[in-house]
């Protein structure tokens, strides 16, 4: 699906949460296709009569280099507006209502998750810091429930550090984030139960599902307790 080509709309209603919004990807693929003749997403996406929309999210409006945007969007762009998940919700159900005489001549989705959807398959073409779980715009509460029997795992700190390394590449060990959440000194149960809640799909990511999908319970309690650790 990355690898393709892909045409894309924009359309929103302000009243979702991060941590409520979730999305079928494939379905807002599909849903896109009537977008065609105003946006490009993907490898190769070009400006067309509206901007290309990859990296889109944490990206400040009117800031696609070279496209020539309507008076209405540089207003709203000097006014602070931001592509997140509210935003972006907002634009897509009524484009007119976010950013008074926008260019973009779209009616609008008006069902929820159908722009849920759209969104979802938007999140799938921004590149990290943004597609980082726990940063905006994928931040998902906690809402599952670990077996008493893993959460008393006692992890090693030592072969945490070992196993860290993919982490690492993201989550800076100081604790620093600049847009990429820290998960260092992560109270152990709440790290345990995020890594199986990737792990059996309870968290929508798909990179973190991978990878916690791939560790072993003994694993995981190895890396809480070494991010529990770090000075």
């Amino acid at each position: 699906m990355r690898g393709r080509l892909l045409f894309v709309a924009l359309a929103t209603s302000a009243s979702l949460a991060y941590g409520e919004a979730g999305g079928d990807a494939e379905n807002g693929e599909r849903l896109f296709r009537q977008c065609s003749s105003c946006h490009q997403i993907g490898q190769g996406a070009t400006d067309r009569i509206g901007p290309h929309l990859n990296n889109i999210f944490d990206r400040a409006a009117g800031a696609a280099q070279g496209f020539r945007y309507s008076d209405g969007m540089q207003r709203a762009a000097v006014g602070g507006l931001t592509w997140d998940f509210d935003s972006l919700d907002a634009y897509i159900e009524n484009p007119r209502a976010l950013v008074s005489k926008t260019r973009m001549s779209f009616r609008g989705v008006s069902d929820q998750q159908d722009r849920n959807d759209l969104i979802a398959y938007l999140r799938l073409f921004s590149a990290s810091p943004e597609n980082i779980p726990e940063a905006a715009p994928t931040a998902v509460a906690v809402d599952h429930e670990v077996a008493p029997e893993i959460l008393a795992i006692v992890g090693d700190p030592a072969y945490g550090e070992y196993l860290s390394g993919e982490c690492t590449s993201c989550h800076q060990t100081s604790g620093e984030g600049a847009g990429i959440p820290s998960i260092t000194n992560w109270p152990n149960d709440d790290f345990v139960t995020a890594m199986h809640a990737y792990k059996v799909g309870v968290r929508a990511h798909p990179v973190m599902q991978m990878m916690a999908g791939r560790l072993s319970d003994e694993e995981i309690a190895a890396l809480a307790a070494y991010f529990e650790s770090i000075e």
